[in-house]
């Protein structure tokens, strides 16, 4: 939308189909957990595409089968479509992590092989780009720092923002009550999730109109059908789709980014069409923003940039993959509590304490780094993913049943969302062995969990479960990642892949500069998960959305005057 603003000629190619709110999102048939909970009606065909996983690189590495561990989109929109509507900005500290936590605790606190980075942008420098992004979301909230002074109920552990959020927090649900409650009792500052689901109508600055949310539920892995939820269907496609200078291109599957014969300029990209036709369109200006392990991918297959090196340490792409780490307690309470969980959003009516995020806490005499927030509330009550019962119920039969009959309507739960960092051994490559239909090498995944993560979501579920004790549940059920336990792709927690095209201020450790311009061929831009050096523990899209407007601006504003390097080499 910016660079046809600006008045280029854009070219879109996607990979999937073209879905919109009307017809493909419209009620009943949105809220169908079978199509699209289930058998991920919005996500890639894994028959067709998919990636290997492996935990070391002396293991053997194999096709990822099941959409568990994250989930790669397919259509229009791509996780813009299916995402929850998390909308948070990173905190200052978050964005030079490295130099951060070394001045603070020293070089010597960082184990051996930890390879986390800082990002060459300050979050002041940041700043208005991460308010441009909620403004196009219409992203609801309570500013907790507005211009450095304190806004009560809001976060006040976040940087100063210039103004509010555009629209307010939507209502809590009863566990959202209920876990502020028990926070505020042991002296936290709960504040309501920043959420990309509108509280109220709301019209951004392309003219496109969003609609209040209902809380009807049905977030993720699913399209919004009452245009509430932030998505490009929602926020960008209708104004877009207008404009004369803006072609799209469905079933379009890009395979290479090509070169000049001296490999420092693209000349455009291949792609092949829904028949198995080749084509080449020719491009000035190219735009990869697709998600995280595509990017990474394309990058190699293009030869752009030395790919990473685990052994030497030495290259960039497909360096610093990392993931997050989750824990979850559902909790049940007596009959008498009604929480109604089947009133709730992706992202909305639940409650934060941010007080063991970031670096909020002094990590000194815990061993870690890193952290994470915990969460209160439901995202919905949906019977086939999210019914939770006790522990010890049957698996199927009479007694389940009984025990899903009698705590429906009295759970709720409390989560936490946790950072993970980069290890040497933690990158993408590609699969010598596995191609997929098109004959593409796959994107292989090398990782597993560190000791540093294991210290730092045992220090953060103790500090929710002590919140759950004081919500005084009958009971409650644990899910934690513990020392042993190894990645596993069987089990949902995000869908929050991060790194292999990493941004930063030095070519020899980054694939791109602070603008998302890859540093060996200038007119090419990569924006995305891919960019970040570490994971952190919020969700990505929010720092997703400021990068690329950043990223925008400097098209826009530097590069189109004067084609060429936006920061010297």
């Amino acid at each position: 939308m910016e660079l046809a603003n600006a008045g280029l000629h854009v070219v879109a190619l996607e990979r999937g189909a073209y879905r919109d709110t009307s017809p493909n999102w419209s009620y009943p048939k949105a809220a169908d957990e079978l199509k699209y909970g289930i058998r991920g009606d919005l996500f890639q065909r894994l028959s067709k595409d998919t990636v290997s996983i492996r935990h070391s690189t002396d293991g053997v590495a194999v096709p990822y089968r099941q959409l568990n561990a994250f989930l790669l989109p397919d259509n229009v929109g791509g996780a813009g479509v299916h995402w929850n509507g998390q909308h948070y900005r990173p905190s200052p500290e978050d964005l030079k992590f490295l130099s951060h936590n070394v001045e603070r605790y020293g070089a010597k606190f960082l184990p051996e092989d930890m390879t986390i980075q800082d990002y060459d942008v300050t979050y002041d420098e940041l700043e208005p780009y991460l308010d441009e992004f909620e403004r196009l979301c219409g992203t609801s909230g309570q500013a907790g720092n507005i211009r450095g002074t304190l806004q009560p109920g809001g976060n006040p552990f976040e940087g100063p923002r210039s103004r509010g959020y555009p629209t307010p927090a939507l209502p809590d649900t009863e566990g959202a009550l209920r876990f502020a409650k028990a926070a505020r009792e042991l002296g936290y500052s709960p504040f309501p999730q920043p959420s990309a689901n509108c509280s109220q109508p709301w019209t951004n600055q392309y003219g496109v109109r969003l609609g209040p949310c209902n809380l009807c539920g049905y977030c993720e892995r699913y399209g919004c059908y009452l245009y509430s939820k932030a998505s490009p269907q929602t926020t960008i496609l209708p104004a877009l789709m207008q404009k004369s200078n803006f072609e799209m291109r469905t079933h379009s599957t890009v395979t290479k980014i090509n070169l000049s014969p001296d490999g420092k300029r693209a000349t455009g990209v291949t792609y092949v069409d829904a028949a198995g036709q080749e084509f080449i369109q020719p491009a000035d200006l190219v735009i990869l923003s697709s998600f995280q392990i595509n990017n990474v991918r394309l990058m190699l297959l293009s030869g752009i940039g030395t790919p990473y090196d685990p052994r030497t340490g030495e290259g960039v792409i497909g360096k610093n993959f990392a993931y997050q780490m989750m824990s979850e307690s559902a909790l049940f309470f007596d009959k008498d509590v009604a929480i109604n969980p089947f009133i709730g959003a992706g992202s909305g009516g639940q409650q934060i304490i941010d007080e063991f995020n970031a670096d909020h806490f002094d990590h000194a005499p815990h061993g870690f780094i890193g952290g994470g927030y915990i969460l209160g509330g439901t995202t919905g009550g949906r019977p086939l993913q999210q019914l939770n019962v006790p522990a010890g119920t049957p698996m199927w039969g009479a007694a389940w049943k009984k025990a899903a009959k009698e705590n429906y309507l009295h759970t709720s739960r409390v989560q936490t969302h946790s950072s993970v960092m980069a290890y040497r051994g933690a990158y993408v490559d590609l699969d010598p062995t596995y191609r997929n239909a098109l004959g593409m090498p796959l994107a292989r995944i090398t990782f597993d969990w560190h000791e540093n993560e294991y210290r730092m979501t045992r220090f953060v579920t103790d500090r929710a479960l002590e919140i759950v004790e004081k919500m005084n549940p009958k009971s409650h059920t644990l899910t934690m990642r513990k020392a042993g336990d190894h990645f596993n792709t069987r089990q949902y927690q995000t869908t929050h892949i991060t790194g292999g095209v990493i941004t930063g201020a030095d070519p020899r450790t980054s694939a791109v500069n602070r603008y998302c311009q890859s540093w060996d061929v200038p007119n090419l831009f990569v924006f995305g998960a891919s960019a970040f050096p570490q994971n952190f523990g919020y969700n990505p899209t929010g720092l997703i959305g400021g990068l690329t407007f950043m990223g925008a601006h400097a098209i826009r504003e530097r590069y189109l005057k004067a084609p060429g390097p936006l920061v010297p080499v």
